[in-house]
C-alpha cells in the first residue's frame, strides 16, 4: 500500500471511530504512531467481512459457469 493511500485511509478510520491512534518511540528512538481497531472497528470489519464473502462467492459461482 502507497503512502498516498494508507494515511488518507488511516485518518478517515479515526474520524469514523474504527481506530485508535497512539504516539510512541520506535526500536531505533523515532516517533511513531501505532494504530489499533476500537470495538467499533471490530464490528465493522466483521461487517465488511459478511459482504466481500458474499461478494466472492456470488463472483465464483459465476465463474465456474463460464
Amino acid at each position: 500500500v502507497e503512502e498516498g493511500s494508507l494515511y488518507p485511509a488511516l485518518q478517515k478510520l479515526l474520524r469514523k471511530g474504527w481506530v485508535r491512534a497512539e504516539w510512541g518511540v520506535s526500536d531505533t528512538n523515532r516517533r511513531v504512531r501505532s494504530y489499533r481497531l476500537t470495538p467499533a472497528g471490530r464490528t465493522q470489519l466483521e461487517s465488511e467481512r459478511t459482504r466481500y464473502d458474499h461478494a466472492n462467492r456470488a463472483i465464483q459461482a459465476v465463474l465456474k459457469l463460464a
